[in-house]
C-alpha cells in the first residue's frame, strides 16, 4: 500500500479532469494533482475523500483527449494555497485560493482506455471500482441514484445512446440533465422522478418551470417515477423512450440518424461506437 491512506468515507474513486498538459506531468512525474477546496466542498461533499482518481483528458491532450486513461491511488490528502503549490508564480489574486492537494501514488495505465462517445465537457464523476473497472465507456462510470442506474441499463440493453448527467443552460437557468438522447429533429430529456423528491408543491412548481425553459429551448422532457421504473420499466418506460425517439427523426449517433427497432429482438442499424 502506498503511503498513508486517506480517511473512509463512501467515495471510492473520483474522475477528475485534466485540462493543461502541466497537470497531467505533476501527476506522473511528482505524484500529486489539485482540486479547489471549494469544488470538492459543494460538488463532492457525500463523496469525499476518494482512495483513487482517474483522470478525463480534454481536447488538449489531442490524440488522446476525451478518454480516461490513467489512474492512481490517493495516498493522503492535504490543504495548500495557490502559493504554496506555484511558489515560483507572481502573486496575484488567485494566490490565495485554496485547494486540495491529492498525494498520488504511481499513475498506472488503463489496458483500455474509457472513451467518451460524443467528446463531452464533464464535471467530476464520483463512482466505485466496480464501474470503473467495467466501464466501456464514460456514461458507465456514473454513480446515480438507483432509479437511474436501472434505467441506464435499460436503455443500454436496447442499444439507446444517451448521456448521463448532461449540463446546459435554458432560460437562464442552468440544469442537469438525468440522460440527454440527441436526436434528429430534437433531442430528448428523460428524468427519474425519485417520487418523495418531486412530491411537494415547491418542487411540483420548480419541475414546471424547468420543464417549459427546456422546451422552449428545444428539448422534449419525459419523465418516469419510481413506480414505473421500478415495475415498467420495460413494458411502459423504453417502449415511450423509443417512440418519441422514432417520431423526433431517429437517434443522431454522429454522423448518421438511426431508428430503434420496437422489439428488443429485431435487427438495429449499428451506432458509431458499435463496431468496438
Amino acid at each position: 500500500m502506498f503511503g498513508i491512506q486517506p480517511p473512509a468515507a463512501p467515495g471510492e474513486l473520483l474522475v477528475a479532469i485534466l485540462n493543461d498538459v502541466r497537470d497531467y506531468h505533476f501527476a506522473r512525474d511528482e505524484h500529486w494533482y489539485r482540486i479547489p477546496v471549494s469544488s470538492a466542498r459543494k460538488r463532492l461533499k457525500d463523496y469525499w475523500p476518494p482512495r483513487y482518481v482517474a483522470f478525463y483528458q480534454t481536447k488538449v491532450f489531442q490524440e488522446e483527449a476525451y478518454s480516461v486513461r490513467y489512474y492512481a491511488e490517493v495516498a493522503n490528502i492535504k490543504q495548500a494555497t495557490r502559493r504554496d503549490l506555484f511558489p515560483d508564480e507572481p502573486d496575484g489574486k488567485k494566490s490565495a485560493k485554496t485547494y486540495y492537494r491529492l498525494e498520488l501514488g504511481p499513475l498506472q495505465h488503463l489496458p483500455t482506455p474509457i472513451f467518451s462517445r460524443r467528446a463531452r465537457r464533464i464535471t467530476f464523476i464520483p463512482s466505485t471500482w466496480d464501474k470503473f473497472t467495467t466501464a466501456y465507456e464514460i456514461n458507465d462510470l456514473y454513480h446515480g441514484s438507483p432509479l437511474e442506474d436501472r434505467l441506464w441499463a435499460a436503455l443500454k440493453r436496447r442499444n439507446i445512446s444517451s448521456e448521463r448527467e448532461e449540463y446546459l443552460t435554458a432560460g437562464g437557468q442552468n440544469y442537469v440533465l438525468d440522460f440527454a438522447v440527441y436526436c434528429a429533429v430534437r433531442n430528448i430529456d428523460i428524468e427519474t422522478d425519485g417520487d418523495t423528491y418531486h412530491a411537494t408543491p415547491q418542487k411540483a412548481a420548480y419541475d414546471n418551470r424547468r420543464n417549459n425553459n427546456l422546451t422552449a429551448a428545444g428539448w422534449q422532457v419525459l419523465r418516469f417515477s419510481t413506480r414505473q421504473i421500478n415495475e415498467e420499466t420495460e413494458t411502459y418506460c423504453i417502449p415511450q423512450v423509443i417512440r418519441t425517439i422514432n417520431n423526433l427523426g431517429g437517434l443522431d449517433d454522429g454522423f448518421t440518424s438511426r431508428k430503434v427497432a420496437s422489439e428488443p429482438d429485431r435487427p438495429y442499424q449499428m451506432g458509431l461506437f458499435d463496431n468496438r
